[in-house]
């Protein structure tokens, strides 16, 4: 087998672990979950996995990670985006709010804070892999919308957590506590289009 051969081999087989380590991690939580179950549904051995990664932790984080970043490069493609800043923000709101509805994206959330005590650097990795990540990239196109004098707001940084804040509202909290079944996709696009209204009304030039 030559290099290029085995590197493709060896990027798939990786893959194929990280799919199914996800699917166990969700599905049984991080505790309840071992590298035996995870080897077991790939059908090899511990041995191959530990090939790949060095534990369980590494394994999680290694998802989390790459999960959180794929999230945040599709959402968050601000840059050169110079349609209305209504326009923009609705679009941004109502996909940012089907994302954190999305079964991976609230399966991975409640493992995260469930383990977030014990394991505060796993909580980390997650937030700055993915929340912060786009948080930055909304604070700089909204410094760009304040340097065209479309908002006025002293700190874009804040404003930007707080256009995030206002799409998530009550509901997304009432939904991870599993109180409520998953808003819909008219109900998602109503509390986007409130969301932008709130937010422009405030900083809105």
């Amino acid at each position: 087998m030559n290099p290029t051969t085995q590197e493709t081999s060896r990027n798939r087989r990786r893959e194929a672990i990280m799919e199914v380590a996800r699917e166990v991690f969700l599905k049984d939580g991080y505790a309840a979950a071992s590298m035996s179950s995870i080897a077991a549904r790939l059908g090899g051995s511990k041995g191959t996995l530990y090939n790949y990664f060095r534990s369980k932790e590494e394994l999680f984080e290694a998802q989390v990670r790459e999960g959180c970043a794929r999230v945040a490069d599709g959402l968050f493609d601000l840059k050169a985006d110079d349609r209305p800043i209504a326009e923009v923000l609705n679009a941004l709101g109502e996909n940012y709010l089907t994302t954190i509805y999305s079964d991976w994206a609230v399966q991975t959330y409640r493992v995260v804070v469930a383990e977030s005590v014990r394991s505060p650097q796993l909580a980390r990795i997650f937030y700055e892999s993915g929340p912060a990540l786009g948080l930055r990239r909304l604070e700089i196109y909204l410094e760009g919308a304040r340097a065209r004098k479309l908002v006025k707001m002293d700190d874009c940084h804040l404003a930007a957590g707080e256009f995030l804040s206002l799409c998530r509202g009550h509901q997304h909290f009432i939904y991870v506590l599993n109180l409520e079944d998953r808003p819909s996709p008219e109900r998602i696009k109503l509390h986007a289009q409130q969301a932008v209204s709130l937010f422009l009304r405030a900083y809105g030039a």
